[in-house]
């Protein structure tokens, strides 16, 4: 059962906004390599507005997650692409429904 999630808010600087879709389209590759994250997704939440939300059955998986490539080239990205740091916040999973 999945416990863990992470949130992850990204608002794009002026003009990068496609640039940050493209780089987030390059970190689904990357999730699906991490055998603690399941559940991964990125969001477009409004014309400049992106995120990302990703979900774990163990703390183990959300910090290997927090310190592995996805977050890594996050960082990294960062400075060019948005226009505040990325803000992510540690959820608590209450109820899933996920296909099997």
């Amino acid at each position: 059962m999945l416990k863990y999630a992470l949130f992850a808010r990204l608002e794009a600087k002026p003009g990068k906004e496609g640039d940050v879709a493209k780089f987030l389209q390059t970190g689904l590759e990357l999730a699906t390599r991490e055998a603690g994250t399941p559940v991964w997704f990125a969001l477009k939440l409004g014309p400049t507005t992106f995120g990302i939300f990703d979900a774990f059955a163990d703390e183990a998986g959300r910090q290997a997650h927090l310190t592995g490539p996805i977050a890594q080239a996050l960082m990294a990205q960062a400075p060019t692409l948005f226009s505040k740091p990325p803000s992510i916040e540690r959820l608590d999973v209450l109820g899933a429904k996920i296909p099997a």
